[in-house]
């Protein structure tokens, strides 16, 4: 049987260090003795209806839930070395949540947090809105569905993920990541996707200047681009576009299909571009 900590206050060094089989509901971590780390070194434990104002709260955890919970600017660093734990219904902003965690549910939770998600492995992300600059960095074997996401440098370096029904708005998004997949999603932003391997996009829409350059095995699938201006630079793409594209430059490899386009631009290359664009309208009228 499980035991329980209830309505209490915590502001002590290492408060609930070492804890196990326990359930906490309740409680107030914060107050004048500004103590780090109240729940390191934790297993088997919930917390619930609690709030946290205190560095380094949840550290080196392992099989745990944090329901209905805050976390404030204060919480510098919330969760770090935690493995195979829930956040659920959160309200976090403290800098630096989420590292070198290991299967991590993030559930409709609200997080403000830059530096969010760095060198994690297996996290599930769900019905959640997130604001961070630099997201997910060097993380690996993710799912994502119905995130909303406002960012700067999002899913740098990120391997084998997944993402559905989302919303990406960011300056650039999956620089050098490998093994991608967006479905059925909005990516707005610059840069998109440059020097990624094996990403594809699949009825996504894509706004923004200069998407999809040095890109290998990149692949679009009724997708579409708005606003978007020297696309696939450098890139061995296969993409069916639906609408209209400003732009496109020296494609390297592969087949770019779409309804109608500004400029082909074949110049000032520094390597081999064989890429061919063609456009539907065109190919109908000749029929």
């Amino acid at each position: 049987m499980k035991s329980k900590i209830i309505n209490q206050t915590f502001d002590e060094e290492r408060a609930l260090y070492n804890l196990k089989n326990t359930e906490v509901e309740n409680c107030i971590f914060a107050g004048p003795d500004d103590g780090e780390s109240v729940l390191k070194e934790c297993r088997d434990f919930s917390v619930k209806d609690s709030s946290f104002s205190l560095r380094y709260p949840v550290w080196h955890a392992r099989n745990f839930s944090v329901v209905s919970s805050q976390m404030d600017e204060n919480t510098r660093a919330p969760l770090w070395y935690c493995e195979n734990g829930k956040l659920q219904d959160c309200r976090i902003t403290g800098v630096k949540c989420l590292r070198e965690c290991k299967k991590i549910e993030v559930l409709s939770c609200d997080i403000e947090s830059p530096e969010f998600g760095w060198k994690c492995c297996g996290l599930d992300i769900a019905d959640s809105k997130i604001d961070s600059v630099y997201f997910l960095f060097e993380s690996k074997n993710i799912k994502i569905n119905n995130l909303n996401m406002k960012g700067k440098y999002s899913f740098q370096y990120t391997e084998n993920m997944h993402i559905k029904n989302s919303v990406l708005d960011t300056k650039d998004a999956f620089w050098h990541g490998k093994n991608i997949v967006v479905e059925n999603s909005m990516l707005k932003g610059e840069y998109l996707g440059w020097f990624s391997e094996n990403l594809t996009l699949i009825d996504c829409k894509i706004i923004g200047t200069q998407p999809l350059c040095y890109c290998k095995n990149l692949k679009l699938i009724n997708c579409e681009m708005v606003d978007t201006d020297l696309s696939f630079e450098y890139s061995d793409v296969e993409a069916d576009i639906k609408g209209h594209v400003i732009s496109v430059k020296n494609p390297k490899s592969g087949v770019i299909t779409l309804d109608s386009l500004d400029e082909l631009i074949f110049e000032d290359a520094v390597m081999p571009c064989d890429g061919k664009v063609i456009i539907r309208s065109e190919v109908q009228s000749c029929a």
